[in-house]
């Protein structure tokens, strides 16, 4: 069978720079009936898992640090019995959450198989100093995490955040991507690089 993409929508807290925020997270499970990567497991293991079922997971990727996006992640990846996978850059991010470090590193480029299909690594800084993003031609698929989203790129003005960065990762690793590829979102509803490469100087123009 052929891979496919599934949303899972989980609920929760979000928790930076002494202020609080409820949000919606968009996990996102990548793989077939056999196997699957997991993306941004957030807020609850066990809706993680049940959506999994008896699929074997291939790996989990965080695509940044934010508490939101890893509270849950550990918990979720002794239950799966997978690997857990972050960028280094968001070590300080990660540690506020948890005190054992993330089983891998990400870095540029590198490649995560799952059911026929591959995903790529593009280190895309910015919302924070380790955002990843995870490109899956095969799919027409692009997941950015908190980076780009429907109408713009993620926040910018909380700690270890940078705005010129975002705009410098959009630019360079997430526009020149063909436009017709769907964007999988951290939260809220997807779009394509088509619909958003228009946009890049009003972005520009309207800052953080």
């Amino acid at each position: 069978m052929a891979a496919r993409i599934e949303r899972l929508v989980t609920s929760g807290t979000f928790s930076l720079d002494g202020g609080t925020w409820e949000v919606d997270n968009n996990v996102w499970i990548v793989g077939d009936d056999d196997e699957v990567i997991v993306i941004d497991p957030a807020h609850s293991a066990a809706a993680v898992a049940e959506a999994v079922g008896r699929r074997r997971t291939v790996a989990i990727l965080l695509t940044h640090g934010h508490d939101d996006h890893i509270r849950a992640a550990r918990e979720t990846a002794e239950q799966l019995g997978a690997p857990l996978h972050l960028h280094p850059a968001d070590a300080m991010l990660w540690e506020t959450v948890h005190e054992a470090a993330p089983d891998a590193e990400i870095a540029e480029g590198d490649a995560f198989s799952v059911a026929g299909v591959e995903l790529t690594a593009l280190h895309t800084p910015g919302h924070s100093p380790g955002s990843i993003s995870f490109s899956a031609p095969g799919l027409g698929a692009v997941f950015t995490g908190d980076t780009l989203f429907q109408g713009g790129p993620g926040a910018t003005g909380r700690s270890f955040s940078d705005f010129p960065l975002i705009i410098e990762s959009i630019r360079g690793k997430l526009l020149t991507l063909p436009a017709e590829t769907v964007v999988y979102t951290g939260h809220g509803d997807t779009t394509t690089i088509g619909d958003e490469a228009p946009h890049l100087e009003e972005w520009i123009a309207r800052g953080h």
